[in-house]
């Protein structure tokens, strides 16, 4: 098995977003504020007047929007500021892109929002006018997934409604810590080697360049459950058929990953 194997479910799948219970969200809530951890977050400050909101804590609420307009993403809320990456419409498997929302911030009359960007090195975030994506959408859930215990759960609202042993990367070939989120869910089409469904995130493989889409991190099924648990992979997440199903069933497009 080639070290892009792991991932090419993702370009041959049939593709099935799923919103799940997402629902949209209009009002930039002040109630919503916590501290967001474990991303490169900087603390910055509009005028006298202007103050930062938390919209997503990763956990218990999160934020997504898709785009709506090819806005560069800039290192602060400022047209001035330096560019770090453009908005794209699209996944590499041809979904529909989408951006966790992290804070925002109104500086004059512009409102800007924090996203967290899908892409080398992990953990890039930057500030898009809020105008350049529609509007927000709510998950209220978080997958942790342990790399020393080799156990996965789902947590929704904070309580655990979902649990299961993992496969993730070899030692040479790390599956990467941090937090990530759910970019868009898929169906796997005469690929068993890769189980019944694929579930795509923002996390990027540290070093496999020619991986399909750059080297996405998948979570997915498995024709191999007795390497489960374990550390088998070139980098992706691997469970047994019967968890992914009910995973994939379970987990909406946006919700935080957080790997430790």
């Amino acid at each position: 098995m080639s070290a892009g194997a792991c991932i090419a479910a993702l370009a041959a799948a049939r593709r099935s977003v799923a919103l799940g219970a997402a629902g949209g969200l209009l009002l930039l809530a002040p109630s919503a504020a916590a501290s967001v951890t474990g991303l490169a977050v900087a603390s910055v400050s509009g005028p006298a007047g202007d103050a930062a909101v938390t919209l997503s804590n990763l956990r218990t609420l999160s934020r997504w929007a898709y785009p709506q307009s090819p806005s560069v993403v800039r290192q602060d809320p400022s047209g001035n500021a330096r560019a770090v990456a453009r908005l794209k419409f699209l996944t590499s498997d041809s979904q529909a892109e989408i951006y966790l929302a992290l804070r925002s911030e109104t500086v004059g009359t512009v409102t800007w929002i924090q996203i967290s960007v899908p892409g080398r090195p992990n953990g890039i975030t930057g500030w898009v006018p809020a105008a350049a994506l529609s509007e927000l959408h709510i998950s209220r859930e978080n997958l942790r997934i342990n790399r020393e215990t080799l156990r996965a759960a789902l947590y929704r609202d904070g309580r655990v409604i979902w649990g299961a042993p993992v496969g993730v990367g070899r030692p040479s070939l790390p599956t990467p810590a941090g937090h990530f989120y759910v970019t868009e869910k898929l169906t796997i089409a005469e690929e068993p080697f890769y189980g019944p469904y694929a579930i795509g995130t923002s996390a990027y493989a540290p070093t496999l360049n020619d991986w399909p889409g750059g080297g996405v991190v998948g979570i997915h099924g498995t024709d191999e459950p007795q390497l489960v648990p374990g550390r088998p992979s070139h980098g992706c997440v691997r469970l047994r058929n019967s968890d992914v199903a009910r995973l994939w069933r379970l987990i909406e497009i946006g919700a935080p990953i957080e790997i430790v």
